[in-house]
């Protein structure tokens, strides 16, 4: 992902690359990071993140919580806007983030896509006018490397679903099933995980009611389309007060 989203934004005409980011420790650091797009650019890959950032204007993060977390300090101080795309944020990483997105803007969602975020408006309205009469299962798939279960797009997926049943996503959600089970309890929502090969990222919504079924299905074919989302979001937060703000928003889905 850190490599599609180097070649968007240097790509894209009205951005500019000004650092890249990586772990301490990893053999890339020091590197030209166009050198691996085979396009060398003059920057090098740093584990510093208050010199990188230090003429940014805003951090792009698709990293892991423990990283995004690091980096929301280093913007908090230096005043960088961020856009995070990062997955598997604890309830005490989303704390951390409202607070700092007191001081400055933060444009935070599980999944990027234009796609994937109009598939939530339409969850909103499918479930509101199927509601309670149909069973609803969400079904999702990605590369054997991915390693949080449920992905973060299909546990918002299901946030979506039961905000708009008035349902606790806490307390309804069903992660898996083995064994006797006994018959399915209307009132949850299902999750089933797939991990394998190189799958960029399918999600399936289904709801299952008496003599019919409608699907509600987004497949990714490449990562480009989370990296173009993320651009996009960059774009639309230049100009935004101090808040934490999601695709729905950069959108105007809301």
């Amino acid at each position: 992902m850190g490599r599609v989203l180097l070649e968007a934004v240097m790509q894209a005409p009205d951005a500019r690359l000004v650092g890249a980011l990586e772990r301490p420790h990893s053999p890339y650091l020091g590197r030209d990071a166009g050198e691996l797009l085979g396009l060398p650019c003059g920057v090098a890959i740093s584990d510093n993140i208050e010199h990188t950032l230090s003429t940014a204007d805003v951090l792009i993060d698709f990293t892991r919580p423990e990283g995004t977390v690091r980096h929301l300090a280093a913007c908090d101080v230096l005043k960088v806007r961020m856009v995070i795309g990062t997955t598997g944020l604890t309830e005490a990483d989303r704390a951390k983030l409202s607070d700092v997105a007191q001081r400055i803007g933060i444009v935070a969602a599980p999944n990027m896509s234009v796609g994937v975020n109009l598939i939530f408006k339409l969850l909103d309205t499918a479930a509101r006018v199927l509601a309670d009469r149909y069973d609803i299962e969400i079904i999702e798939a990605h590369h054997r490397h991915k390693v949080d279960a449920p992905s973060g797009t299909a546990l918002r997926m299901g946030e979506v679903v039961a905000a708009a049943l008035s349902r606790d996503l806490v307390s309804c959600a069903v992660y898996g099933r083995e064994g006797v089970t006994g018959e399915r309890n209307p009132s949850t929502i299902g999750f089933a995980t797939v991990r394998g090969g190189d799958i960029v990222g399918d999600h399936t919504v289904l709801f299952a009611g008496t003599g019919e079924r409608v699907e509600l299905t987004h497949k990714a074919s490449s990562r480009a389309t989370f990296a173009e989302g993320a651009l996009r979001a960059a774009r639309w937060l230049a100009d935004k007060p101090a808040g934490l703000y999601d695709m729905q928003d950069v959108l105007g889905l809301r």
